[in-house]
């Protein structure tokens, strides 16, 4: 059975999709609709995420773990490197921030928030979190077929009630693409 397949995907998905949402929200933070709506996002993917942790175990085949933890790659090598130059910088718990790193970020967004240019870094950004949003879209239902396939109705209940969060992300996403793209091109 490869349902815990899509439950590690699905998980990761929505991981990958909080850690975007928080980078988008850090990076444009003179933005407050922006700022504050990324960070309540990232927080329902990764309370998402939790819930359908349990059924990892549940499912052989699964691991537990993300495929690039398993056998890292070059992909996978160059995330631990950038972790752990970010570690070096912010401390472990990243509690280090209010430093000359988050000092310099904060300048950055500001100055960024003052130029043409921010709009269409803002408009890649919403690109990627759509992109995102529509991956793990996808993975909920294809973990909903699976869930209703194996008759698991806890998995197919978890999947009705965090798939419409997704989905609300992704139509975020679209809605602010709509929103400030046609200011962005025509300046």
């Amino acid at each position: 059975m490869k349902v815990g397949l899509a439950v590690q995907q699905t998980r990761s998905a929505e991981e990958d999709l909080a850690k975007e949402l928080e980078r988008v929200g850090e990076r444009h933070k003179t933005d407050q609709e922006v700022y504050h709506l990324t960070r309540t996002l990232a927080e329902v993917s990764r309370r998402n995420a939790r819930k359908i942790t349990p059924f990892q175990q549940r499912y052989p085949g699964s691991g537990g773990t993300r495929q690039d933890e398993e056998d890292p790659g070059l992909l996978g090598r160059l995330r631990e490197k950038g972790e752990t130059l970010l570690e070096s910088v912010t401390g472990p718990e990243g509690g280090g921030r209010s430093g000359l790193l988050e000092a310099a970020r904060e300048k950055g967004a500001e100055a960024i928030g003052r130029r043409p240019e921010s709009g269409l870094l803002l408009l890649r950004d919403l690109r990627r979190i759509y992109a995102l949003a529509s991956e793990a879209s996808i993975n909920w239902v294809i973990l909903g077929q699976g869930a209703q396939a194996a008759k698991d109705a806890d998995l197919l209940r978890a999947t009705k009630e965090c798939h419409p969060d997704t989905l609300r992300t992704l139509k975020w996403a679209n809605t602010m693409i709509k929103a400030v793209s046609p200011q962005v091109l025509m300046s």
